[in-house]
C-alpha cells in the first residue's frame, strides 16, 4: 500500500470513518495479502485514533453547554482545552 498517513489529519470524521469501514471490509474479505493487510491495518489505526480524537473534542464541546436551573441549555462558555484535561 503506498498511501501514506500524512493525509489523515485533513480528514473530516465522516470521510475518515468512512475510510475506516473500508479497511475493515477488505481486511474481514481475507483477500489482501500479508503485507498488504500490515499497512491497512496499520493505516486503520492511524484513523481509528483520528476518529477518536475527534470525537473527544465534540463531546468537550457538548460539555461546555451551560445547563440553567430547570436543566436546559442556558447558553455555553467558551471551549477550553486546557480545562478538559
Amino acid at each position: 500500500m503506498s498511501e501514506d498517513n500524512s493525509d489523515i489529519a485533513a480528514l473530516s470524521f465522516e470521510d475518515a470513518l468512512r475510510a475506516l469501514e473500508e479497511i475493515v471490509r477488505k481486511l474481514e474479505g481475507g483477500e489482501v495479502p500479508l503485507d498488504s493487510s500490515i499497512a491497512l491495518y496499520e493505516r486503520g489505526e492511524a484513523l481509528r485514533r483520528h476518529c477518536q480524537a475527534r470525537l473527544d473534542a465534540a463531546q468537550l464541546k457538548i460539555e461546555q453547554i451551560i445547563a440553567g436551573a430547570d436543566g436546559l441549555a442556558a447558553g455555553t462558555r467558551p471551549f477550553d482545552p486546557e480545562a478538559g484535561r
